[in-house]
């Protein structure tokens, strides 16, 4: 079996980054379409089966345009950067029940010259799928300090104090504090463009799992009030 990606792909970013105008992109969209959107298609296609025994009702979807490629345009409605393309890729299998885009529950692909990884998890999760995580870290505390014995290292942005209605005392409040759940496993560059990749990858996803689970049995239970 061959790589899916090459080289090529940082090559093709880093030139984006120091050529990021329409024209030049345009020019060189054949480059994007052969070593780097096509390669992650395939990609997407082939994690469909082992990344969902991890983890069923993900939305693994090859389609080009709104599936789980994310889009390499960026958006520039309320932007004070007005350069048009994103200088990274990335891959985004959230869990489907959750209608959040990329904030909903998920594992994620990151692929960026000098920062590629792996992550999981919710990212600046709206208030009501915070509250919801945060009822269950207190409602099973158990299976919360399972997650972090899992040796995970948890990332994100956190509160300076205790959020409304939470005792401040509570012995994970630092955990409670949090706004983002979210890990990630880095990957050297030789990886991504190594044959297996895919296992690699699979390999991370397995063990950012206990905070993917928590995190969805979280978002299946009702909103409990405090």
């Amino acid at each position: 079996m061959s790589s899916y990606f090459e080289p090529e792909l940082f090559v093709f970013l880093k030139q984006l980054k120091k050529n990021n105008n329409r024209e030049w992109f345009l020019k060189n969209k054949y480059r994007y379409e052969d070593k780097v959107k096509d390669p992650l298609l395939d990609f997407i296609c082939d994690v469909r089966a082992p990344l969902s025994k991890i983890c069923d009702n993900l939305k693994i979807d090859p389609k080009p345009h709104g599936g789980s490629l994310i889009r390499i345009y960026r958006n520039l409605r309320f932007s004070k950067d007005k350069t048009p393309y994103k200088t990274n890729v990335g891959l985004h299998f959230p869990y489907r029940p959750v209608n959040q885009g990329i904030h909903a529950p998920g594992f994620y692909l990151h692929l960026e010259p000098n920062l590629c990884f792996a992550a999981a998890g919710s990212w600046h999760p709206d208030p009501d799928s915070l509250h919801k995580i945060r009822m269950r870290i207190v409602e099973h505390p158990k299976k919360w300090e399972k997650v972090l014995n899992s040796k995970i290292e948890l990332e994100g942005d956190t509160l300076s104090r205790p959020p409304r209605g939470f005792d401040p005392k509570h012995r994970l409040i630092e955990d409670l504090k949090r706004k983002d759940f979210v890990t990630s496993i880095s990957f050297t560059e030789s990886q991504v463009c190594s044959k297996n990749f895919l296992s690699h990858y699979i390999k991370a996803c397995q063990k950012m799992a206990p905070l993917m689970l928590f995190l969805i049995e979280a978002q299946n239970k009702p909103k409990s009030l405090i």
